[in-house]
């Protein structure tokens, strides 16, 4: 099973909400390019890297113009609407966290599909989900948050592990994928609510 195409599309409008709305805070805001670009960024890098890596050309966001157009979409809502977003931040999150779960079952789905070993299919998974938000916490020179100890990739590192396991032993591809989402899904958010971390390693 291949996710719902439209789906993808609310992903890319979160992120780019969630771009736009890092350079909001980083005072970024009166640029208004400056606002578009950082939620572009978030919303196609990790997939623009994915696919770059796979070789696959032409890049979504190049061959179908509703990436571009959900991402100018998102940056109108966030200039328009900041302080009611702001407001809503725990359903931004929810939205963002069902993105990471999203975006790695597809990336691990697609770099499958281009004959790539499992490692490295779960790897990609990762790199779909978490590195558009990772160069945009580095333009607004912002630790990204896969390096501090909140539990963010390795819930994604997870859903991405079961899910290709699973995948081996042929086990039924609709309910691997919407399985997987969920387990991300859930993994974040429990994280959060208890605050659970990854061990700290002091060298």
């Amino acid at each position: 099973m291949q996710l719902p195409y439209y789906i993808d599309m609310i992903g890319v409008l979160v992120f780019a909400i969630s771009g736009a709305l890092a350079a909001s805070d980083k005072k970024m805001y009166q640029d208004l390019f400056g606002v578009f670009f950082t939620g572009f960024i978030s919303a196609i890098g990790g997939g623009t890297l994915r696919d770059v890596t796979l070789g696959v050309y032409p890049l979504a966001w190049v061959k179908d113009m509703n990436y571009l157009i959900f991402i100018t979409l998102g940056v109108i809502i966030t200039v328009l609407f900041k302080r009611v977003i702001f407001r809503l931040h725990k359903v931004i999150f929810l939205l963002d966290t069902v993105g990471i779960g999203v975006y790695t079952i597809l990336g691990v789905q697609k770099s499958l599909q281009y004959g790539v070993n499992p490692f490295a299919a779960i790897i990609l998974g990762m790199v779909s989900a978490v590195f558009g938000g990772v160069i945009r916490d580095t333009l607004i020179n912002e630790l990204p948050l896969i390096f501090q100890k909140e539990i963010y990739a390795t819930a994604c590192m997870a859903g991405a592990v079961v899910f290709v396991l699973l995948d081996y032993y042929d086990f039924h591809s609709d309910w691997n994928a919407i399985g997987c989402v969920l387990l991300i899904i859930i993994v974040r958010l429990f994280a959060v609510k208890y605050r659970l971390s990854l061990p700290k390693i002091d060298l």
